[in-house]
């Protein structure tokens, strides 16, 4: 399962990527924020981490004007590695690297074609294992 979550300069960019997730029959839960109202993104970020870190959720879509703010937040909290990417490499390069869990867009930063095009990447490249890779991650993880 999925979980999605934007502030109100992502939910524009977030109704995409749901109508993506629908027509391809990938489940998801929707964390807000449900319309264009102002709101703080770091509520909706808390969201999806709380959803991931419960174990409810594998993965996580995060959005706002930029993707920096709310992957900031999200990468306040242990086990979360949240990625901004405006790219298919670094999508696919941080799935295959980091193993990250978030992938974090930015509405203002692209379009919904290639919003869609990312999330797809990220989605479907699955983490490499290597260990260099995998000491890295516990390097990270460690307090």
């Amino acid at each position: 399962m999925l979980a999605l979550g934007c502030d109100q300069a992502g939910y524009g960019l977030k109704q995409e990527i749901m109508k993506y997730l629908d027509e391809k029959g990938i489940q998801y839960k929707d964390c807000g924020t449900y319309s264009e109202d102002p709101v703080d993104y770091p509520v909706y970020a808390k969201a999806v981490v709380k959803e991931i870190q419960s174990g409810n959720c594998d993965k996580g879509i995060l959005i706002c004007g930029t993707g920096i703010g709310i992957s900031i937040t999200a990468n306040r909290y242990k086990g979360i590695r949240a990625a901004v990417c405006g790219d298919c490499f670094s999508a696919e390069a941080t799935r295959l690297h980091n193993d990250a869990n978030i992938l974090a867009m930015g509405a203002r930063v692209v379009g919904p074609g290639l919003a869609i095009k990312i999330t797809e990447t990220f989605l479907n490249t699955p983490f490499s294992g290597a260990e260099r890779h995998a000491r890295r991650i516990r390097m990270i993880d460690e307090e």
